[in-house]
């Protein structure tokens, strides 16, 4: 499938819910909170049977990078992921 500017879209699959019981709610866990380095990408993955076929798709997308996952459900407790703990800082004026 294609978006309205011709860019072609990629379903991700999901992984099992992940649920935190003390405050009855979901996670956000998701492949799609992923970091794109120089040579890499940083792919989130949570000890799910959906991991390799997550791990596949991005390496086909991102041929010229290496996929390295990283067991993320400790950031997703904390309500994050990979993208989220990557996010710019700005620079000191000065």
């Amino acid at each position: 499938a294609k978006d309205r500017f011709g860019l072609e879209l990629q379903r991700l699959p999901m992984p099992e819910p992940l649920y935190l019981e003390e405050e009855e709610r979901n996670l956000p866990a998701s492949y799609a909170n992923f970091y794109i380095g120089n040579k890499v990408v940083l792919l989130p993955v949570f000890e799910d049977p959906m991991d390799k076929a997550a791990v596949d798709i991005m390496s086909s997308h991102f041929p010229g990078r290496e996929i390295v996952p990283i067991v993320a459900r400790e950031l997703v407790y904390g309500y994050g992921g990979i993208h989220c703990v990557t996010q710019q800082e700005p620079a000191e004026r000065g």
